[in-house]
């Protein structure tokens, strides 16, 4: 079996990687470069962006926009795997964003022909033996795989961390459905950010649950599609009495987990509690704005609450109509708001107009969380990718195992190490 990096050895967004083997292809992930990424250009790929594509396929971790956001430039008659819930989470978004950004329009056509696999049931492909299984991270219904081909296993990570509130389960699972694997192809996000994930979303929900009981009214802006902090602050907003709202596209959002078949949503924190989130009404003269009454003015004055926000102009106005001193709490990494970053958002800072806590943690693993997980899998050797230092990734953990540093483009064989 060989590999191929074609994006991402020294890049956090953008990742695709080739399995190959008797000329059978099995690719993972097609997604946007991040403004931070390097420019690249359009990749060209035979048996993904064109070519024969009759022993090809891809496989998606999940659904945030540097892992998926490509697909629609694929040819059409790719086959494409990814999660059930992940695919219904991703047509909410996609129809929310369609008259907007018409790449959104085709991601909902193409959607729809989109094959789904179950968490821990393995599948084939060619000589390809995959077995998705669930990980952890701020996108809901996320996945590694375990890829096996001509007796050589391979477990490609995804994004994934072990400090939010289903890794509980995540070695276990490792046990049961992983086992030992030749080779470890691992995302490395948080090489260079050795304090981005020191706190849990458990944590993190009861310093949220204690805001909310100290401040009447409270606005966070977060990704709508960030399915645990989404409920995370619900239940502690009910914890503390307060009603929570967000809009249509939010609440379309959770209801989708709500009423999914995923073996998460057993949990009652992915369900409903006593109330519902409310929903924030659009004014039926202007949907640019929402609808606030006088009676829904006093009654967050008399109530309190907890609004989910984003950078818009729908939701600036919103705040400045209802009453309140309003605590901000920016609930993403804070490098969105930092002047001079690659990923500067001027409408999100504007919208907190520099008066804003930052209560947040990463999705994705922290290196000594890392090292555990090596560990459990004793691999051959590990392969960085999604990492913008590989050189980094490779002096921390080559202690231990093997290290191999790929190049975009650059292939190797996975039986060639002993």
């Amino acid at each position: 079996m060989k590999i191929t990096i074609h994006r991402g050895t020294d890049q956090i967004g953008g990742c695709v990687t080739e399995y190959e083997h008797k000329g059978w292809h099995l690719f993972v992930d097609y997604g946007e470069e991040l403004s931070s990424d390097p420019e690249t250009g359009e990749l060209q790929v035979e048996g993904l962006t064109h070519g024969d594509l009759s022993k090809s396929a891809l496989l998606i971790t999940h659904y945030h926009g540097d892992h998926i956001g490509s697909i629609t430039k694929l040819p059409e008659k790719l086959p494409i795997y990814m999660g059930e819930v992940a695919r219904e989470i991703q047509l909410v978004l996609s129809n929310h964003l369609k008259t907007v950004f018409p790449a959104h329009k085709e991601m909902v056509k193409l959607l729809q022909n989109v094959q789904t696999f179950e968490p821990g049931k393995a599948f084939t492909f060619g000589p390809f033996n995959i077995r998705p299984v669930t990980v952890d991270h701020s996108a809901f219904d996320a996945y590694a795989f375990r890829i096996e081909a001509d007796g050589v296993s391979a477990y490609h990570t995804g994004d994934f961390r072990l400090h939010g509130f289903r890794s509980s389960k995540f070695f276990k699972m490792l046990e049961q459905y992983i086992g030992k694997v030749d080779y470890v192809v691992c995302e490395a996000t948080n090489i260079l950010r050795p304090n981005a994930t020191s706190k849990k979303e458990s944590t993190l929900q009861r310093e949220f649950e204690y805001l909310f009981k100290e401040k009447k009214s409270t606005v966070v802006y977060l990704s709508s599609t960030n399915i645990d902090r989404l409920f995370s602050l619900y239940h502690a907003a009910l914890k503390a009495g307060r009603p929570f709202y967000v809009d249509k596209y939010q609440k379309d959002i959770m209801d989708v987990v709500v009423n999914s078949k995923s073996m998460w949503t057993k949990s009652p924190f992915y369900q409903y509690g006593k109330y519902e989130p409310e929903e924030l009404m659009y004014n039926k003269f202007d949907k640019n704005r929402f609808f606030v009454s006088d009676s829904f003015k006093e009654y967050l004055d008399k109530k309190g609450y907890v609004i989910i926000a984003r950078s818009s102009e729908r939701f600036d106005d919103l705040l400045e109509q209802i009453p309140g001193e309003k605590q901000k709490v920016l609930s993403m990494w804070d490098g969105y708001v930092k002047e001079g970053t690659d990923a500067y958002n001027e409408n999100l800072a504007n919208s907190l107009d520099g008066e804003y806590d930052n209560m947040h943690t990463s999705g994705h693993i922290d290196m000594k969380d890392l090292r555990r997980f090596f560990r459990l899998l004793q691999p051959k050797a590990i392969i960085p990718i999604h990492t913008d230092s590989p050189e980094q990734f490779a002096k921390l953990f080559c202690d231990e195992w093997p290290v191999i540093r790929l190049y975009d483009g650059q292939s190797i064989s996975l039986t060639s190490i002993s």
